[in-house]
């Protein structure tokens, strides 16, 4: 018996597990920092979205991002449900199939399940951006399509022995493939959704729509902050105690940063330390330190957190000036602290800092290679992703309408949607 397989499938499947519990995290985050009226649409759209890409991913998006085929795509593999009873012994990859996760000496269902966690992660991160004004149907389809050919095909490009892989650039654990991704196609979405009614004035006034529970808000960040403990150090897809240490560190030392650079960004620029730039300036140190958290020191972990929780308090106020209407911030926290910490790799980068090899970044006597591959990749990625997403969203607008009438925007998505509220005691309140 393989003690070392062993050990590394079950720290593979716990790794997972926490990864599927963001989910939670991101309902709660969602649904706090959106109206009550709309809990129920978001909570359900949180929870089908999972659902949804799990048959995506499994289908196609598997074999398209992982499976042999070319610098652009993956032409094997298709259809993963056809292998599951077939699926090779311990400790082998499907080589000839799946060879860019040979790598790894897990099973290959083991990896398949931690893949498939993280394209959810990826899909979700839309439904925040675009709540409280898209149809239910619409966001559904919109999800499945992405599973299936939007977030493989950049994931095949750095993570599947595509050409961007091989051009050297590096994102460990997915600030580009996942949260970058989810950004570009959060913003085609709100582009071609609009803002929600009474957002913005004729004359250039924004009216704060605040949401309506912090403390669910809370807990949600509480639990996806436990959830990264999964999503960073599990990208080892193995039991390498000091590799998972080292990630582990720099992550939470990047949060940490990360919240009180907001909430000392909001205290200054609004006057009073604002709880949802806290928690999302959390968020953002998470995004932006989960490419480089196995490539750069403690330190820079910190300085990646401190920048990260700035952007976020001042890219949120920007993105409302352009008049992106982000109920929850997603743009600020998962595109921009994406590209930033995409981007800190080419900066930050040290050579077997946390045990795994890679070139220096140009802070380090590196030059400005590994940088420019960064570079590449942040702009090609927000290319093909923006783009398609954008002709998804269209296409879904023309065929099947995208936005709900406005008498249900005001009423709510809750009852108009989904025919209940998450909160009924308010009705019965109205009738006394």
């Amino acid at each position: 018996m393989d003690y070392k397989v062993m050990l590394d499938t079950i720290w593979v499947i716990v790794a997972s597990m926490l990864v599927f519990f963001m989910n939670l995290g991101f309902a709660m985050v969602e649904s706090g920092f959106n109206r009550s009226k709309n809990t129920v649409n978001i909570l359900s759209k949180n929870f089908i979205v999972f659902a949804v890409s799990t048959l995506g991913y499994l289908m196609l998006g598997w074999g398209l991002m992982f499976g042999d085929g070319n610098a652009f795509v993956g032409l094997k593999g298709w259809f993963f449900l056809n292998g599951l009873d077939n699926s090779p012994a311990v400790g082998q990859s499907y080589l000839g199939v799946y060879s860019a996760l040979s790598w790894a000496s897990v099973p290959l269902l083991a990896k398949f399940f931690f893949q498939l966690v993280f394209c959810g992660t990826a899909a979700t991160i839309v439904s925040g951006a675009v709540a409280e004004r898209i149809k239910y149907l619409s966001f559904i389809l919109f999800s499945f399509i992405m599973t299936i050919f939007i977030y493989p095909i950049t994931g095949h490009w750095i993570w599947g022995a595509g050409w961007l892989q091989k051009l050297g650039m590096l994102d460990f654990a997915g600030s580009t493939v996942v949260h970058s991704v989810g950004g570009w196609a959060a913003m085609a979405g709100i582009m071609v959704l609009g803002p929600r009614f009474g957002k913005y004035g004729n004359n250039g006034k924004i009216t704060p729509i605040p949401g309506h529970n912090l403390s669910i808000a809370t807990m949600g960040t509480f639990v996806l902050w436990f959830g990264w403990f999964g999503f960073n150090p599990g990208s080892t897809m193995a039991a390498d105690f000091n590799a998972i240490s080292h990630i582990a560190v720099t992550t939470n030392t990047a949060a940490a940063t990360a919240t009180l650079s907001a909430t000392i960004a909001s205290w200054v620029i609004l006057g009073k330390p604002d709880l949802g730039m806290t928690l999302n300036g959390c968020l953002a140190g998470l995004v932006a330190i989960t490419a480089g958290c196995a490539y750069v020191s403690i330190s820079s972990s910190l300085i990646i957190g401190l920048i990260s929780g700035l952007l976020v308090v001042l890219s949120v106020i920007g993105f409302d000036r352009l008049k992106l209407d982000d109920p929850v911030g997603a743009l600020s926290v998962h595109l921009l602290n994406g590209i930033f910490g995409t981007l800190a790799v080419g900066l930050f980068a040290q050579d077997k800092i946390g045990g795994f090899s890679s070139p220096n970044g140009l802070f380090y006597g590196g030059g400005v290679k590994l940088f420019l591959a960064q570079l590449a990749g942040v702009f090609t990625v927000g290319a093909y992703v923006f783009t398609i997403s954008y002709v998804v969203w269209l296409v879904l607008k023309i065929t099947l309408g995208i936005r709900v009438s406005l008498q249900e925007e005001i009423q709510g998505l809750d009852i108009g949607e989904h025919g209940n509220y998450a909160y009924p005691e308010f009705l019965i309140r109205k009738n006394y």
